[in-house]
């Protein structure tokens, strides 16, 4: 007997879109050279530049494997990976290759231990991989700005239990989630960011994050609505009431599904992790991946590019709550 798999819904091309498999990934970035030309084009799409003092004229050389440059005017040596999220690391260029291409294509998220088991490293190591390039995301998503017509909505996530629930809980971390709808009302991106909910938090997120000619729509939440008002001409507070009748109030459909599958996709891959500390990072890899899931054949040389112009962070500056 065959079984078959039916569908009642109508597919979602999106979600059914083939991605970058792992066969081709392998054939594509299979070993060290394949891997450090990519960073190299990325890095340097017109040739070579000097990161001292900008001159183009160089010569080179292998030194255990890796191409090293020595710049014409002030004689300095680098590599491709010198200055960059990759600075001084230890690890083969495959290994974080191999770590953007998971965190990538995943539909959800990859915790450290998985992301651990995959690579084939230590636990600690895995981390500040997947801390690194959560870096990069939150970097490549500073300066968003959502247009056109936009949901706003607050929302907590993190915490332990027992304790209070919704706003007020001690537990829990609040942020603004904010979606951009298209003409025909489908989400369009994103962007989400940690905060406590005053008029002077929200009005400055807002005069970053949100065009002033922009459509927006938000509850009536007095600190939200204030904040929103300062920066937004067109906007709209509109009372959603709790529970169930705000979660299905067709104004706010598209933020509260976003919200529905964050909160799925972030419980369900991290049992223990301080979200309090590092929210804005595990925010801004959801933000990243959603913003860029109408392509997922060319995610993964997106993010290689932005991981080549990001610069280094060591492992005593991710550990801050907040980077400067």
């Amino acid at each position: 007997m065959v079984l078959m798999e039916t569908t009642t819904m109508a597919m979602n091309r999106v979600q059914f879109q083939p991605g970058l498999s792992m066969a081709e990934f392998i054939r594509g970035y299979g070993s060290e050279r394949q891997c450090e030309q990519a960073l190299i084009a990325a890095r340097w799409p017109d040739g070579f530049v000097c990161p001292h003092c900008r001159d183009t004229r160089s010569s080179s050389f292998e030194r255990d494997g890796r191409t090293y440059w020595q710049c014409c005017r002030c004689r300095r040596q680098t590599t491709v990976t010198a200055g960059t999220i990759f600075a001084a690391t230890k690890l083969p260029l495959t290994t974080w290759f191999l770590a953007m291409h998971l965190l990538t294509q995943s539909k959800n998220n990859v915790s450290a231990l998985e992301l651990r088991r995959h690579l084939g490293v230590s636990y600690v190591t895995a981390l500040l991989v997947k801390h690194k390039l959560m870096q990069v995301m939150a970097d490549r998503e500073q300066g968003l700005v959502l247009t056109g017509r936009i949901e706003i909505d607050d929302a907590y996530l993190g915490g332990e239990h027992p304790g209070k629930t919704g706003r007020g809980s001690p537990n829990k971390v609040p942020f603004i989630a904010a979606v951009q709808t298209s003409a025909d009302g489908k989400p369009q991106r994103v962007c989400f960011k940690a905060m406590r909910f005053t008029k002077a938090g929200i009005q400055d997120w807002a005069h970053r994050a949100i065009d002033p000619d922009a459509v927006v729509v938000s509850d009536a939440l007095p600190s939200v609505k204030a904040g929103l008002a300062a920066e937004v001409v067109r906007y709209h507070a509109i009372k959603t009431g709790s529970g169930r009748q705000a979660v299905l109030h067709p104004e706010f459909r598209n933020v509260n599904t976003v919200l529905g599958n964050l909160k799925t996709a972030i419980t369900g891959t991290y049992h223990a992790f301080n979200f309090s500390k590092y929210a804005d990072r595990y925010l801004a890899e959801a933000q990243y991946r959603f913003n860029r899931r109408f392509d997922l054949r060319s995610i993964l040389i997106r993010l290689v590019h932005a991981a080549a112009q990001t610069r280094a962070y060591p492992a005593s500056v991710l550990r801050l709550a907040e980077i400067r």
